[in-house]
């Protein structure tokens, strides 16, 4: 295996390569989804075996969004977000919460049996660990309140680390995949019979209306009813964009020495490390951080191959890649119609991390509340909720987003032309009376662009452990020639010439 960029995963890297048609033309079917990860193709799936004709909308391949660019750990035992929920939600919100993510973790590997996916799919326990004695109070406050959810959590002091832990709780039969591969299986599930799967396909709008019509470069797909799956949602007539925060998250992947970790484990605290195993392969995760912020480096892939390389008997890096989570102000995923009054628009996001899990309990919900049903969790997750315990926490998010929208406009340029940048670096030049971004590649070749994100204005930043200019309002991602890496933008970046 060769040793690959920070841009892809050890997903991707091992799985087969989609080639899908782009949208061309006019399509009709019963209902369009936006967005080929896990959400948007199992919902497709259920709404398929439902007797709808689906067309699967992508910007890119099937599952190379933030599908591919996890750990795949699928269970409902999630580091210590139980806690926190509760302290949001309270016990009843706990226990909805923790249900539904155990509904996830099962309805996966049905679809997985049932239609016969090749995803690598193994039962696997999942453990929240303390790594040191001021770790052990937060993991038993988790293993408290997974308990009273109705979680058949165990305690135990011993884990297959080659560490010793301050104490840990495990949830047995919880589920790890290859999570690429397991979007392919779906994709093929979906395609044919009326319905299809569309790649390279950027839908640039969508019309609430009867009925839908969802626009892309190329083409248009008309639908009585519409799903937004893309992660961060497109649309800003829901205001979700006010309701969730972007916290990046990095991973590498290395081949072991011995055997990795048998149980998905993953350290409680804010500096976590999240542990799996996959086919000779160890890979860590960890050194999360709000999007567009300053911390974006590649020192953070250094500190976890610096932690592979000091438990295990690891070879070279061969993988690292990073993705980004929307998390809501509440703590729970957003499901459900994108507006209260709304019977053809749907949204799905806020997964915080653990999108295989939540992502799967949402498609259950959506394709319940699409065909006319209802759910005894759907207000729980309805889209246009109010949390008042979490409205202090709603409010410094969006205090943080004014500060940066003004504070970087405030704040003086890196370099007063294009000759001070330095080859692989990018800076904030000063371009007359404003500013621009200029990256220089390798061999020299600048690259500039507007720092103007297209989404609703905020000034980007650049990530220096991706390459990228990223937004610290939205967590929307450009490359340096200012293609959209990632929404809620759909529109690039102004290209501009080098001052």
């Amino acid at each position: 295996m060769t040793t690959v960029s920070a841009q892809e995963s050890l997903w991707i890297d091992t799985a087969s390569r989609t080639d899908y048609p782009s949208l061309a033309g006019e399509l009709q079917v019963d209902i369009a989804v936006v967005g080929g990860g896990v959400a948007g193709l199992t919902v497709a799936l259920l709404l398929k075996r439902n007797g709808a004709r689906v067309a699967v909308i992508e910007a890119d391949r099937v599952g190379h969004g933030v599908t591919g660019c996890t750990t795949a750990k699928v269970t409902a035992l999630q580091q210590t977000l139980l806690t926190s929920v509760h302290s949001h939600q309270g016990e009843a919100g706990a226990a909805v919460y923790a249900q539904a993510s155990l509904a996830g973790v099962e309805k996966l590997a049905t679809i997985v049996a049932e239609e016969g996916i090749d995803c690598d799919l193994e039962r696997r326990p999942a453990a929240t660990y303390a790594a040191s004695a001021d770790q052990t109070k937060a993991v038993e406050q988790e293993f408290d309140v997974a308990r009273a959810a109705g979680l058949q959590v165990e305690w135990t002091n011993e884990l297959d680390l080659p560490y010793p832990v301050a104490g840990a709780v495990r949830l047995d039969d919880q589920v790890q995949i290859q999570p690429v591969k397991y979007a392919q299986g779906l994709a093929r599930a979906i395609d044919g019979d009326g319905s299809a799967i569309f790649e390279r396909s950027r839908v640039l709008s969508v019309e609430d209306r009867k009925p839908c019509r969802v626009k892309t470069e190329a083409g248009v797909v008309t639908a009585s009813q519409t799903v937004i799956a893309t992660h961060y949602p497109l649309l800003d007539r829901g205001v979700f964009f006010a309701r969730l925060e972007p916290v990046r998250s990095y991973c590498v992947a290395a081949p072991v020495r011995g055997s990795g970790p048998y149980e998905m484990a993953i350290s409680a605290g804010s500096n976590a490390r999240s542990l799996r195993s996959y086919e000779g392969y160890l890979v860590v995760g960890g050194e999360g951080h709000p999007a567009g912020s300053a911390a974006s480096s590649p020192e953070r892939y250094d500190r976890l191959a610096a932690f592979a390389r000091e438990h295990w008997d690891t070879g070279e890096i061969t993988h690292r890649w990073s993705a980004h989570d929307p998390e809501p102000y509440d703590l729970l995923p957003i499901v459900g119609p994108y507006s209260p009054r709304s019977s053809t628009l749907y949204v799905t996001s806020g997964f915080q991390k653990w999108g295989f899990t939540s992502a799967t309990f949402a498609a259950m919900l959506l394709s319940e509340q699409i065909g006319g049903g209802s759910h005894p969790w759907a207000d729980r997750f309805a889209p246009n909720r109010a949390t008042l315990r979490s409205a202090p926490r709603l409010a410094r998010m969006n205090a943080k987003v004014g500060l940066d929208f003004v504070g970087d406009r405030l704040r003086p340029a890196q370099a007063g032309s294009a000759q001070e940048v330095p080859r692989g670096e990018a800076k904030v030049v000063r371009d007359g009376p404003g500013k621009t971004g200029v990256y220089r590649d390798e061999d020299g070749g600048l690259h500039a662009v507007s720092l103007r994100c297209t989404h609703l204005g905020c000034l980007l930043r650049f990530n220096s452990a991706e390459r990228s200019w990223d937004c610290p309002c939205h967590g929307s991602r450009f490359d340096v020639d200012g293609e959209v890496l990632e929404g809620p933008a759909v529109r690039p970046l102004e290209r501009r010439k080098a001052p």
